[in-house]
């Protein structure tokens, strides 16, 4: 197959000129394509990092909680841990009888910010150099993550403030998620997709946990040490992204030719090398690469299978989000075993969740890998979240073991489905045969599903933040709703999935060879 001309390459990252080692031919395609997925794990785990420590805060800004229901068990907690309700005072405006709706309108603020940034943000970043783009993303998120945390060093009282910082928060964290998924479909194939997407998307979780740890870790000096610290974090990484990040293998004279790569660096051809096969939520390199006409938004939204799984995204994402924002303000307002827990160890126990999740976006990949079929493991998990949470509401509270083992069920559960979509199935709907070879159309197709998932992720906190003052069983009983309504939007493509696996004969060959 002849070589194709390629379009001038962008220069390697600036880190490469103060450490020549890394640039080629002194290291090999899967340096670089280890590199990438490491780069691009940790910088988005970052920008999840810096957006725990709102949910972190929510109990000392809006402290009102019941008095413990044990108060023999309550009295033998230490100091440390006692934090007593007479002397929480919170922190206007979240402290009086509205404060928990404030709260939820402040996490619609940034949500709905994120959501609308997230349309846009993918488009840009095909017309910039992917690695300035996701600094800029990451240096501006760390800015306003700290100016939100000099709120309380400068005794800042005005909604309004807390709200215009959060919604330019919220932009600039849009610009994540377009850039990672980019960068690393520039990298890797379909091979075993939804496996190697679902370890990669554990840096939700992980992210999710440094947040909380660190936030949960300084709240003793002041609620806005918890996002200053988190803020630094994103500022170095972005600076590291910047440096080293190399966004596809162009960039370090690799060359796409066909589906081989090759390389030559002055002159020296390096052979045995791996393929590259593009083809994930990023550039796609198409066997036709004249295929560049961008398709219509309604159009992508008739493909197959995007608008139930965009749909089942929306409610699959309000509940993950409903527990990333309030769970650790649950677990303060909920008495475990009789005792009410303190700000600090409510937010580290609420890491019992993300930790589930990252088992939890492991396992759906590996079996939707295995069994070939993304809708039914997706509903299969989706249908038994709904009595794992149940369950964690009932029985939650009545020791430290179950409301841990509960909470990381729960965790494992909801996030599975939400891990897939956002991932692998974005990919396959995005690289389906109707459109293959578009790049423009996976964008796009990609910017539905994400975005219709962010929708939903700003509206389910904010729904918890007014249904909440009647009650946590309400809040409970819209989490269950949702995530049945979530499950039922996929029934079709279940059954599609069935009907194509049985006409295969794939399955009946497992269940003959498992008997």
């Amino acid at each position: 197959m002849e070589a194709k001309p390629q379009t001038l390459p962008l220069a390697p990252p600036p880190g490469f000129t103060l450490f020549p080692f890394l640039k080629p031919p002194h290291r090999t395609l899967t340096f670089y394509q280890i590199s990438a997925l490491l780069l691009t794990f940790f910088a988005y785990a970052a920008f999840h990092a810096s957006r725990k420590p709102p949910s972190i805060v929510k109990s000392v800004l809006c402290p009102e909680i019941q008095p413990p229901l044990n108060t023999t068990a309550a009295a033998a907690t230490t100091t440390s841990d006692r934090n007593p309700i007479e002397a929480e005072t919170g922190w206007a405006p979240f402290n009086d009888p509205r404060g928990a709706h404030r709260l939820g309108e402040l996490d619609l603020a940034f949500l709905s910010a994120y959501s609308a940034g997230m349309y846009f943000a993918g488009h840009l970043g095909d017309r910039m150099d992917l690695r300035v783009f996701l600094a800029i993303g990451m240096l501006g998120s760390g800015v306003m993550t700290v100016v939100l945390g000099f709120g309380y060093f400068l005794d800042v009282h005005d909604f309004g403030f807390f709200v215009v910082v959060q919604v330019v928060c919220g932009l600039f964290q849009s610009i994540g998620w377009p850039c990672v998924v980019a960068v690393v479909g520039n990298w890797f194939g379909k091979s075993k997709r939804g496996l190697i997407m679902g370890l990669w998307n554990s840096h939700t979780s992980l992210g999710n946990i440094i947040g909380s740890l660190v936030a949960s870790s300084v709240l003793g000096f002041g609620w806005g040490w918890s996002f200053v610290l988190p803020g630094i974090f994103i500022v170095v990484m972005g600076i590291v992204v910047y440096l080293f990040l190399v966004v596809s293998p162009e960039n370090v004279g690799f060359e796409l030719v066909g589906k081989e790569v090759e390389m030559n660096v002055e002159g020296v051809p390096l052979v045995g090398l791996e393929k590259v096969e593009c083809g994930e939520e990023g550039i796609v390199e198409s066997e036709n690469t004249d295929s560049f006409a961008a398709i219509g938004f309604l159009e992508a939204w008739r493909l197959p299978s995007v608008a139930p799984f965009a749909v089942c995204l929306f409610f699959s994402k309000l509940v993950a989000y409903t527990f990333l924002y309030w769970l650790p303000f649950y677990i303060r307002h909920t008495a475990v075993a009789g005792v009410h827990l303190s700000h600090k160890t409510a937010g580290i126990l609420s890491t019992v969740f993300d930790v589930g999740g990252v088992i939890g976006g492991v396992m759906a990949g590996y079996i939707s890998d295995m069994i070939e079929a993304r809708a039914v493991t997706s509903v299969v998990f989706l249908l038994l979240s709904i009595p794992a949470l149940i369950f964690y509401r009932i029985y939650g509270s009545i020791s430290m073991f179950t409301n841990v083992g509960l909470m990381f069920l729960s965790g494992l559960l909801v996030n599975g489905p939400y891990s897939l979509i956002t991932t692998a199935v974005a990919a396959d709907l995005g690289t389906q045969s109707l459109i293959k070879g578009n790049s423009r159309a996976l964008a796009t197709v990609t910017a539905i599903i994400d975005g219709t998932g962010s929708i939903g992720a700003a509206l389910g906190p904010l729904l918890a933040g007014y249904i909440s003052t009647r009650g946590w069983n309400s809040v409970f009983f819209m989490l269950t709703v949702s995530i049945s309504i979530a499950a039922m939007l996929l029934i079709q493509v279940v059954k599609t999935e069935i009907k194509g696996k049985l006409n295969e004969g794939k399955w009946l060959f497992w269940i003959i060879s498992a008997n």
